[in-house]
């Protein structure tokens, strides 16, 4: 069986996507590390990682290829933070359907899709 421990997100402007993460998870990095290009924050029991990467560029082609699903009971009140913040809004919080809670996708400085939303189950 297999444990997801963490995504990593590529790119050549890491300070600015770290300052971006920082406002928008509440929190400064966990892991430091200026010098290499990384950035890194321990987010329950998974990992996101901020890394300087040669071979990423601008924008991203794909933004919704790949998302990261950040679980909050408040998904309305943190879309309207992490906007204010300098989140681009992707699709503002709207319901899951009956039972499903809500959710609102947002992107960050380089073009990522990134969600939120309430926890399953």
């Amino acid at each position: 069986m297999l444990n997801l421990n963490s995504v990593m997100i590529g790119t050549k402007q890491p300070e600015v996507l770290a300052a971006f993460y920082e406002k928008a998870l509440g929190k400064p990095a966990d892991m430091v590390d200026p010098e290499n290009g990384f950035w890194g924050w321990q987010l329950g029991s998974g990992f996101l990682g901020i890394l300087n990467h040669s071979e990423m560029g601008g924008k991203t082609k794909d933004p919704g290829r790949v998302m990261i699903n950040f679980e909050t009971t408040e998904v309305k009140e943190e879309f309207e933070r992490i906007k204010a913040a300098g989140g681009g809004v992707v699709k503002e919080p709207y319901s899951m359907g009956e039972g499903g809670g809500w959710i609102a996708t947002l992107s960050d400085p380089d073009g990522n899709y990134f969600q939120l939303m309430n926890p399953m189950g």
